[in-house]
Order: structure tokens, then C-alpha cells, then sequence
């Protein structure tokens, strides 16, 4: 044992006595934090607690180590559950499941200073900023995301960090990144000596080769594959939004992530990158704006996810339409696609396409990631649909149904609190009350 005090005295270098007592405020501190393990039951007033069937009135659910235990009618006391347990009251609330985002990218934000800030930012910059986004995205009610096209070392590491309790933030799923050369996902809008100094190692051409790459980004520690089958909005290039992946290279990368445990979300605007995607066999379609009858037709038979992404098309559009910082290639690329999206979107949901809520914050600002479900209430899907895509199906598309998506016994304790039932009112997810992230109070 180490005698603390010899550390005290006064030939103690200043220093090392100021580290001696930050040491020992940090373990008070940490030591007066309440423990996740406690038990807590949450009064709901009105609790979604499946969403997607009827909201139940008056419920108590007891919280243990993290897990909800049970869901019980009325309101329990502590002494119902046990001496130690402390009462969360939402008995004027709605209650249900965290919400999640399958497309985000917390690495950043769509803005005029992007080019400086990518020569000006380091890369712990860059990892500090995400932990910010985050923060933000967690706040809004957000308690699980999918980040699809990030730095992967420093999201990996950022993910890691959630997982380990080092920062405050939502659970991330984090990609490993397929592109080809020259596509969407390929460095793009800089010199020629700086494009080849940050061309990702994932970068290839033709099936084998995009074999190696897609084996390199789970080797370092993609949870999913993220490719670009067509043209993105955001590439300052004029090559379009069609499909740029051949059906080769896309066959290869699914099938040899698959074989790997791993699934693939594919970027895609085109009907051609689409429908090429889908045959090859996708879990998801990211944007899916010129989806069509074809395309539809394979969304059902494959069962793949749409994430609609609504939020990016609405973002681009009005910065097209009232910024001067976009290049011409991307303008046009943004107006064109934002004016389909919505629409296409509606066809889909009217066909019965599974769809998973995504939002492409990032392109629009971390935290405003509800105003997805408002774009997607204007477009025709009604408001319990949007719940359910926003949880139950979010849970399906990661493989993470045991333990996400509803509040049930065995489940994670993510679970979030509005005034007004989005039920009824969609816009009342702006205005998340209360954020709970495996049973630990994040706001109140």
C-alpha cells in the first residue's frame, strides 16, 4: 500500500501534490456518482412501450443494473421492488423507447468553412468535434446511431469510447467504407497532390479488389460496410448520381461481408445503383431518391431497409437555393435530387418497403435529428410507422433486437419522455424532456 501522506508534505514538488489532489477529487467524485447498478422504476403516465401497437396508460418499469427487469401495471412504491430503489416520475409524460438514427456522420457539418477546416483541423480536432456531435445527438433523444462515412480510426475510437463510458454519447455502429476510384466516397474538390495523400486504403477497382478492400475495413474494425453504388450529391464533381459501382465489385462486396458477419448499407440516388444494389444483395439503400417501380419490387423481395434520409434533401435545397458556397456540380446535384426524394419516398412507404429511420445529420445539424420524423409525417407515413421505424425496425436493421428497440423486460434502459404524445402530435420529438441511455439520466 502507498503512503499518500508522504506524497503531502511540503518538499513535495508543487505539481505532483496538485495531481495528487485532482486524483483524489476525481475518485470522490466518482465514488458519490450514482451506480447504474441501483434499481430505479420510472412512472410512465403514458407508456409506447412496443411501438407500432397501443401505448399502455399508467406503467411502472423497474430499471436493474441497466436492464429494464419489468413492466407493470400502475404505479409501483420502492417498497414494491425493493428498499433501494429511487422513483423516476413520468407520470405526466410520454414514455418509450430512445430513439435511433441510422445515417449519421458525426465527424462533421455541412458549411462554407469544410475545405479550410479539413486542412486546418487535426485529426484529435476532428475526434474532439465528434464527441461534441455526439453530445448533441444523444440530448435530442437519440440513444443509438449508425454512423455511415467517417475517419474510421477516429469513429472507431469514439465508439469505443461510448462502450467504455470515457464520453457521454449514443451507442454508434460504426462503418468501414467501400469506394471506387473516382466515385462518391473518393476524396474529391482538392489539389491533386492532396487527393493523393488522403485516398483511403479502401479505395478500389474491379470484384477482387474491392474484395481486399472491403477485408482491410473490417479488419480494422468496421461494424458494417458502407459503399457508394451511384453519384452523391456532395462529391464537387459533375459525374452525376447514377450508379458507379459495377455489378461485379457490388456482388463481391456483399457477399464477402456477409461472409464476414458484417452488413452492407449502400449510398444511392440513381434507380440504377439502386436496383444493381439490391440484386446484389444490401441490407440497406441509403436516400433511395430515384427509387421506382423496379426498385420496390426488390426492396420486398430482398426485405432490405430504406433509410429515407428526407432531412438531407430538405437541408441541400435550401442551402443551394440560399448559400453561395456550393460549387455549380453540386447545386445542380442537390436541386435535382432533393425535388425527388419525398416523392419517391411516399411510393415506397404507400408499397410497404421496410423503412429505418436516417437522418444524414452531418449535411443537416447534429441534434436537430427528429425533424426527419416531421418531413416524413408531411410525406404520408403516419406518425406510429414513424416510431416504429425510428425503433423497432432501427433495432432490426443492426441485429439488435435482443436488447433495443422496445421497452421490455431484458432490454437495454434507453428510454426518452416528451410533455405531448407524438402520437399525436409528431412535432412533439423536437422537444425531448427526458433522455435515459442504459439506465444512466443523461437529461431530466
Amino acid at each position: 500500500m502507498i503512503n499518500c501522506n508522504y506524497f503531502r508534505t511540503s518538499k513535495t514538488p508543487f505539481f505532483i501534490r496538485r495531481v495528487i489532489a485532482s486524483a483524489a477529487a476525481i475518485v470522490m467524485v466518482t465514488l458519490s456518482l450514482p451506480s447504474v447498478a441501483d434499481t430505479q422504476i420510472i412512472h410512465a403516465g403514458i407508456l409506447l412501450a412496443v411501438p407500432g401497437q397501443e401505448p399502455l396508460q399508467n406503467q411502472t418499469v423497474v430499471i436493474t443494473d441497466g436492464k429494464i427487469v419489468s413492466v407493470q401495471d400502475g404505479f409501483l412504491t420502492p417498497s414494491d421492488v425493493t428498499t433501494e430503489a429511487s422513483v423516476i416520475d413520468l407520470s405526466s409524460s410520454f414514455v418509450m423507447p430512445g430513439l435511433m438514427d441510422m445515417h449519421v456522420h458525426l465527424q462533421g457539418e455541412l458549411g462554407p468553412e469544410n475545405d479550410s477546416e479539413q486542412l486546418k483541423m487535426s485529426s484529435a480536432d476532428v475526434l474532439v468535434e465528434s464527441v461534441h456531435h455526439a453530445k448533441l445527438t444523444l440530448l435530442a433523444g437519440f440513444t443509438t446511431v449508425r454512423d455511415v462515412g467517417s475517419q474510421p480510426e477516429q469513429m472507431y475510437a469514439l465508439r469505443n469510447g461510448v462502450n467504455k463510458n470515457w464520453v457521454t454519447g449514443p451507442r454508434i455502429i460504426a462503418s468501414g467504407n467501400v469506394s471506387v476510384t473516382g466515385g462518391h466516397g473518393d476524396i474529391d474538390g482538392i489539389s491533386p497532390d492532396l487527393m493523393e495523400m488522403y485516398t483511403a486504403k479502401t479505395i478500389c477497382d474491379g470484384p477482387y479488389d474491392c474484395r481486399r478492400a472491403t477485408r482491410r475495413a473490417i479488419k480494422f474494425g468496421g461494424d458494417l460496410i458502407k459503399i457508394t453504388s451511384t453519384g452523391g450529391v456532395l462529391s464537387d464533381t459533375n459525374t452525376g448520381t447514377s450508379q458507379q459501382m459495377t455489378e461485379g465489385e457490388l456482388k463481391e462486396v456483399v457477399d464477402t461481408a456477409h461472409g464476414l458477419g458484417r452488413k452492407v448499407a449502400s449510398h444511392a440516388h440513381g434507380a440504377d445503383g439502386i436496383n444493381a444494389a439490391l440484386r446484389a444483395g444490401v441490407d440497406s439503400i441509403e436516400h433511395g431518391s430515384y427509387a421506382d417501380k423496379e426498385s420496390v419490387r426488390l426492396f420486398k423481395k430482398t426485405g432490405a431497409y430504406l433509410v429515407p434520409t428526407l432531412l438531407a434533401g430538405h437541408t441541400v435545397m435550401k442551402m443551394a437555393k440560399e448559400s453561395d458556397f456550393m460549387s455549380d456540380a453540386i447545386k445542380v446535384k442537390a436541386i435535382d435530387v432533393s425535388s425527388a426524394m419525398a416523392g419517391n419516398f411516399t411510393k415506397a412507404y404507400e408499397a410497404g418497403v421496410n423503412i429505418a429511420y436516417g437522418t444524414d445529420s452531418g449535411v443537416s445539424r447534429h441534434g436537430t435529428n427528429a425533424y426527419e420524423a416531421i418531413l416524413m409525417y408531411e410525406a404520408g407515413m403516419s406518425a406510429s410507422d414513424i416510431l416504429k421505424s425510428a425503433t423497432v425496425n432501427a433495432a432490426d436493421l443492426i441485429d439488435h433486437s435482443d436488447s433495443l428497440g422496445t421497452v421490455e423486460p431484458g432490454k437495454h434502459a434507453d428510454i426518452i419522455a416528451t410533455a405531448l404524445s407524438p402520437l399525436k402530435d409528431i412535432t412533439a420529438l423536437l422537444k425531448v424532456d427526458f433522455v435515459m441511455k442504459g439506465g444512466v439520466i443523461v437529461k431530466q
